[in-house]
C-alpha cells in the first residue's frame, strides 16, 4: 500500500488547497472544526478532511506538518474520519503567544475526549505517525521525523473494517491559516505487538 494522492477524497472542501506528489497545502476556512458532545454544549462537524480508504489492518502513516497558526484553536494534523460521530484526530492547537496544545481527540458514538500537553508556541512544525492494529490505533509525534513519542493508544468503535485516514486542518474561530503537509509515507505497522502482560484467561 502506498499513499496515492489520486485516491484522496475530501469530506468537505477547504477555502484553498493544492495537491501534488510531494506537498499538500490547505488554507483553512473560518469557523470550521471537528468536535462532539461534552459539557461544552456544542457540536461541530464541518472541518475539511482529505483521506484515502483502506481495508489494510496493519500499517503506519507518517506525515510532516508545517503551519502558520495564529488564532486560538487553529489546528492541523492527522485524522481518521469515519462519520460525524466516529473519528480521531492528532494535532497541535494554537492557544496564545506562549503555548499551544499538542494532543488528540477520540470520538466514539458521538462523544469526544481531548488529551493534551502544553508546548511552546514557537513550534511551527511537527511529524505524526498514525498506526493501525486491527481496530486499535496509536498516534505518535516527532520533532525530527526520526524519534517518535507516543501520544495516544485508543479504540475506534467503528474502526474494525474499512477505514479512511489522512490529514485535516481547520480554524474553529474567526481565522484562516496555511497548513503544509509533506513527507508522506505508508509503511508496515511500526507499532509493535504487545510483549508484556499476557491476556486474561477466562
Amino acid at each position: 500500500m502506498r499513499f496515492d494522492i489520486n485516491k484522496l477524497k475530501w469530506t468537505r472542501l477547504p477555502k484553498e488547497y493544492s495537491i501534488n506528489e510531494n506537498e499538500i497545502v490547505v488554507v483553512t476556512n473560518p469557523h470550521t472544526d471537528l468536535w462532539q458532545r461534552t459539557y461544552y454544549g456544542f457540536r461541530n462537524d464541518n472541518a475539511p478532511v482529505l483521506q484515502m480508504e483502506t481495508n489494510e489492518k496493519y500499517f503506519s502513516f507518517i506525515v510532516k506538518t508545517s503551519f502558520e497558526s495564529k488564532v486560538r484553536f487553529d489546528q492541523c494534523g492527522v485524522c481518521i474520519y469515519l462519520d460525524s460521530e466516529n473519528w480521531l484526530k492528532g494535532s497541535i492547537e494554537y492557544e496564545n503567544e506562549k503555548i499551544q496544545r499538542l494532543g488528540s481527540v477520540v470520538t466514539n458514538l458521538g462523544y469526544s475526549d481531548w488529551a493534551t500537553t502544553d508546548i511552546s508556541s514557537c513550534v511551527k512544525e511537527m511529524w505524526y505517525r498514525l498506526s493501525r492494529r486491527e481496530d486499535s490505533y496509536c498516534i505518535e509525534c516527532s520533532e525530527d521525523g526520526i524519534s517518535f513519542k507516543q501520544m495516544r493508544i485508543c479504540h475506534l468503535e467503528k474502526g474494525k473494517d474499512v477505514i479512511k485516514f489522512g490529514i485535516y486542518a481547520c480554524s474553529p474561530e474567526d481565522s484562516s491559516f496555511k497548513a503544509t503537509f509533506t513527507n508522506f509515507e505508508l509503511r508496515e505497522c511500526e507499532w509493535k505487538a504487545h510483549d508484556g502482560q499476557q491476556p486474561d484467561v477466562e
